[in-house]
């Protein structure tokens, strides 16, 4: 489970993206897609096409953290942009652990797939 603060920015990245990116490329990405610095502190998340795989991108002022995870079934509940045309999307932490969970961000209840023994 992952934890942050209240105060963390978060952005979700719109489009899909090729997770055969690491640190260099997802770094590439968050400044020339997403407009934001990567060494601003913020928390960048990437998924791939079919909404089964993330990534996320992390400056921790020593060093850059990417962070995946897969799913073996299911996908992510993606938000939509209301701002149309805006490549990201903002987030409270709260927002992202529920989406890293499985909870589906528009009804507010867990997605079907998702069980925890």
């Amino acid at each position: 489970m992952l934890s942050f603060s209240g105060s963390l920015r978060i952005y979700l990245a719109v489009e899909p993206c090729d997770m055969r990116k690491s640190f260099n490329g997802l770094y590439a990405l968050a400044e020339d897609k997403l407009k934001v610095d990567p060494r601003s502190g913020a928390v960048f998340v990437f998924a791939n096409k079919r909404r089964n795989r993330i990534k996320l991108l992390y400056f921790d002022g020593t060093g850059l953290w990417v962070m995946a995870k897969r799913l073996e079934q299911g996908t992510f509940s993606w938000p939509k942009s209301s701002d149309i045309g805006s490549p990201r999307i903002s987030l409270a932490p709260e927002a992202l652990a529920m989406l890293t969970d499985g909870i589906d961000l528009r009804d507010g209840c867990r997605r079907a797939w998702f069980e925890r023994d």
